[in-house]
């Protein structure tokens, strides 16, 4: 069993993704699946980025055991008020800094649902709550 738990910074575009690669590296030392490592990965970096992006920061939680992964990430607002809107390819709340650093493409919550076996998520004005599960056998994919 794995526990671990990561601090996301608002607008920090250096550290961006430090979850996401420790999440990598440590699925890779357990000798996991590469595509499941990739779907992992691919849905925790848009999330991480999301929390970057348009939030006042927040963390998520890494947790492995022996049937699966689960991701949760927490922000501390402002909330999405339109989640089936912000779900929607190519709607987008990023401003222009984010787009002139590489984000903004409106896909992240498209891409995390499409990448993870589970998706659930809970926004209001004082955050937003999203929480992924991966299974490792693959038995279980219903984005």
């Amino acid at each position: 069993m794995v526990n671990k738990e990561y601090q996301i910074i608002a607008r920090n575009y250096e550290l961006a993704g430090r979850a996401s690669s420790d999440i990598k590296r440590t699925l890779r030392a357990l000798s996991a699946d590469s595509y499941f490592v990739k779907r992992v990965c691919s849905a925790s970096y848009e999330a991480e980025i999301n929390i970057v992006i348009h939030s006042v920061g927040g963390y998520a939680t890494f947790q492995l055991d022996d049937h699966q992964v689960i991701l949760e990430f927490f922000d501390d607002g402002p909330g999405i008020i339109d989640i089936p809107l912000a779900m929607t390819e190519g709607y987008s709340t990023a401003t222009e800094q984010d787009h002139s650093n590489g984000f903004g493409a409106g896909m992240g919550l498209s891409n995390i649902k499409r990448s993870s076996d589970i998706m659930e998520i809970d926004s209001n004005p004082e955050g937003t709550h999203l929480k992924l599960t991966f299974f490792m056998n693959g038995e279980h994919h219903e984005n």
